[in-house]
Order: structure tokens, then sequence, then C-alpha cells
């Protein structure tokens, strides 16, 4: 297989367009891990994407990265929103992995107005953050998030820091929402005239589980079918410079790769999708309101 690449924004690092959501790692055992770990570098994935909340993930990536750290663009995140915790969560994440630097620590999930203006006001992490790079502890910052609000967020935290990269939603079912579609073009073209690099999430969700209190490997339902899912990830691709992050239901991560390495570059036929949506009963996983909210 052979994945496609990108310059992941102004980092200078060539992405596969593929990139490991290490959330998958979180629950596994070390060996688990490992096998995972391996196939994801066999398909050419050279992008790591962890946090310091997933579970056991950062402690899973460590014994890999002691023998091939200059191999992958390794990106970590913290939830925290004072200065001194996020700094303190960058060094935990740090020494969980071995490693003396992390090439991007990203703000997980910064939507709500009072946490954004924590976070951005003076000893945030924000500035916390940017002096970690000073340090050398981190090559760059970047900013995600969850939920219908968060290009319009993702906008204004690129007004107030620069931000290398940003990470949002994004599947051919959030692209029937006008407004939803209207925020994430002015978000792109925001990160385009500045070089930022585009990551996505939720690509190949279906619905919410009706059953959430019981475990699964993904707290939404993912598309399994292997057609569906091709179309799901050719959508996403078929933008030329955003960046697809992989699912935590790691049972999937070799359908999205040989998705990813027959892309031809076509996106795929609106009709088709729309007849995914309806076979598969695809449903938003956001609504702006009492879905917003995620799992830990």
């Amino acid at each position: 297989m052979t994945l496609p690449h990108a310059p992941f924004g102004s980092t200078g690092h060539e992405s596969s367009r593929i990139i490991f959501g290490a959330a998958a790692l979180g629950g596994m055992s070390p060996a688990r891990a490992d096998a995972t770990i391996e196939q994801v570098c066999a398909a050419g994935v050279n992008h790591f994407d962890t946090a310091a909340s997933y579970g056991a993930s950062e402690d899973r990536l460590h014994d890999y990265l002691q023998d091939h750290r200059s191999d992958v663009f390794l990106a970590t995140k913290t939830g925290e929103r004072s200065g001194s915790a996020a700094r303190e969560s960058l060094e935990r994440s740090l020494e969980r992995m071995g490693v003396d630097s992390v090439d991007m620590i990203q703000l997980h999930n910064l939507v709500e107005e009072e946490e954004w203006r924590e976070a951005h006001g003076p000893g945030g992490a924000v500035e916390a953050l940017f002096g970690a790079c000073d340090e050398g502890l981190c090559r760059f910052v970047g900013v995600t998030g969850h939920g219908l609000r968060i290009p319009r967020m993702h906008v204004r935290s690129l007004a107030e820091a620069p931000f290398a990269a940003v990470l949002y939603p994004w599947n051919h079912n959030l692209a029937t929402i006008d407004t939803y579609t209207s925020d994430v073009a002015d978000l792109q073209a925001r990160c385009r005239s500045g070089g930022i690099a585009m990551q996505t999430i939720k690509s190949i969700a279906r619905r919410r589980w009706a059953d959430p209190e019981k475990p699964h490997f993904s707290w939404y339902q993912p598309i399994e079918d292997p057609e569906p899912l091709r179309r799901a990830v050719d959508f996403v691709l078929a933008t030329p410079d955003v960046f697809l992050n992989t699912t935590s239901d790691a049972r999937l991560l070799d359908e999205v790769f040989r998705a990813a390495s027959a892309f031809n570059g076509s996106a795929p036929d609106p009709d088709q999708l729309e007849r995914d949506r309806r076979d598969l009963e695809i449903e938003p996983l956001f609504d702006g309101d009492r879905f917003e909210a995620v799992r830990p």
C-alpha cells in the first residue's frame, strides 16, 4: 500500500494524509499496542496523534519511540487551560513517551467560552505552550475540538495566536448541514491563507451508539461496510490539503489504509453518498446543543 502524502501546513513535514489516531492504543495491552503500531507503520503512516487523556496511549508509544522517534511527526494534547497545569501536562506526556520533545502540543477541545478565555488569557495555556516551544519541548502548538461550534472557535483562536494546525469533525453527513459547511469553509480559507494544517476526525462516523454505556472500541458507531467506508474516506481526501485522523476502533485501520491507498483524487458521487446515508441510517453525532458532548 502507498498512502498519499502532503505538506502538513507550514511545519516542513510531509505527512501521510492518514494520521494515526493513537487513542486506539488507550485500552490495549502492551503486546496488542505493539502489533498495532507495527501495522500502522507498515502501512506507511508517519504521523501519530495522541493525548494525555487517551488512557494508556502515551505509555504504549514509549517503547516504539525509543528507536523510531525521528520516523514520525509526534503530536499530543492537553486539556488543561491554565499555564502551569498545561506545562505540567506536557512534561508528563514527554516522560510517559520517553522523549525530549514532541513535534506538536495541542489544546484539546478548546470550545467552551470560559475555557477559551482562560487558555488565551495572561498566564493561560496558550502562553505557556508557546513558551515551551521556545525552550525546545515542542516545535508547534495546535488546537483541536469537537462539535458544531468548533470551526468558529478555531477561527477565533487563529486570530489570537500562531497555531500550526487545527482539528475538527468532517464527513459527508456533516457536509449536509449548511451552517456547519459554511463555517468549515471559512476556517479552511483562514488556514490556507496562513499555512495552517487541517486535520479532520469522525470521517467514518455512522451514528451514536444506542447503548453508549456498554464498552465499545469507539465512542461512536463507525461505518464498517468496506464500500461505504471507502467513499467516506474518499470524501475527506478529495480536499487535497486536508488530513484524516483514524478512528479509535483499530479493527478498521486496514480498511482505512486500503481506501486511502486506492484513492484516485476524485470525490465520490454525491447521489451515492446520499444512498449511503439512507441505507446505513447515518445520523449526526452533533447538533449544537445536547449532542455536543463526547465521552471522556
